[in-house]
């Protein structure tokens, strides 16, 4: 049995036809997760609908708990998780309203912990192709056929935030780094989705140019809660899409995503510590027998 989750702002979540909507609290033993978790049954297919933010954005880019998300999206029963957020663009043709399938990623983040194992468990997972090659053709497709203009592939630069970048940092991610889009957000998401071996995917909503159009000027956030407006319902019909094709019954992920810790455990049974291995009961015990 397969469950999809949507990672992402709570306007999406006010989907017409999600059947048996109840929030749910989910305990972890990595903190409490942003908000509770809206879940449902949208087309047949098993939703959880998880407000990165929390209701009411109360938590900024950095102090939102990654970790305790993901762990409870995978005690849900989560197997495929897509990401939808609000991006600034690095290129002309990937206009503000449009959305980027991204298939890369470039981690300028530091001040979040980034892995579920470290001291007492060590694991090291491959995030060479970090997002789940499958389950992105299917919210391509989707996108595309609810008439949203959809970008086929894109580099997402994750940077540290709250602050916006400077226009010295935008020309660099731009013209020497060749990135396309930049959000605050998607990592460590991804890579933690990568370590609970969930497949995930990523939709960049884009809202403005960043800092590097000499047309645009430094980022406008008025503009970009008015764009977010537009993008909300756009992204409400993806959802829909997707769940129309994933099915609850899933074969395993051609690419391996569901199998990522098959062999990046590190250390060895007798010297693991116990209680780490506690707390990867959900997103290692099918590795760890927890």
């Amino acid at each position: 049995m397969g469950r999809l989750a949507i990672i992402g702002g709570s306007g999406i979540y006010d989907i017409d036809g999600l059947e048996g909507a109840e929030w749910q609290t989910v305990d972890t033993p990595w903190g409490t997760p942003s908000d509770a978790i809206l879940t449902g049954t949208l087309g047949g297919t098993e939703m959880a609908f998880l407000p990165r933010h929390g209701r009411g954005h109360v938590h900024s880019p950095t102090t939102v708990p990654y970790r305790a998300n993901i762990d409870a999206l995978k005690r849900l029963g989560v197997t495929d998780a897509i990401s939808v957020s609000a991006c600034g663009s690095f290129r002309e043709e990937m206009a503000p309203g449009d959305f980027v399938m991204v298939d890369q990623f470039v981690d300028r983040t530091f001040a979040r912990e980034k892995s579920f194992f470290g001291t007492g468990c060590v694991a090291h997972v491959s995030v060479a192709h970090p997002v789940c090659e499958r389950l992105r053709q299917v919210a391509l497709d989707a996108g595309r056929a609810a008439g949203i203009t959809m970008h086929d592939g894109g580099t997402y630069l994750a940077m540290e935030g709250p602050q916006f970048s400077t226009a010295a940092e935008s020309k660099l991610y731009r013209d020497v780094w060749n990135c396309d889009v930049i959000g605050m957000t998607n990592m460590p998401e991804a890579k933690l989705a990568r370590e609970a071996e969930i497949c995930y995917a990523s939709v960049a909503m884009i809202t403005d140019y960043d800092s590097w159009h000499p047309d645009h000027g430094s980022v406008d956030i008025t503009d970009i809660i008015a764009t977010l407006k537009g993008n909300g319902a756009k992204a409400r019909d993806l959802v829909t899409g997707i769940a129309k094709v994933l099915k609850t019954d899933r074969d395993p992920c051609e690419h391996g995503c569901d199998r990522a810790l098959e062999y990046a455990i590190m250390t060895g049974p007798d010297a693991r510590d116990p209680d780490v291995v506690a707390k990867l009961d959900a997103v290692a015990g099918r590795v760890l027998g927890n």
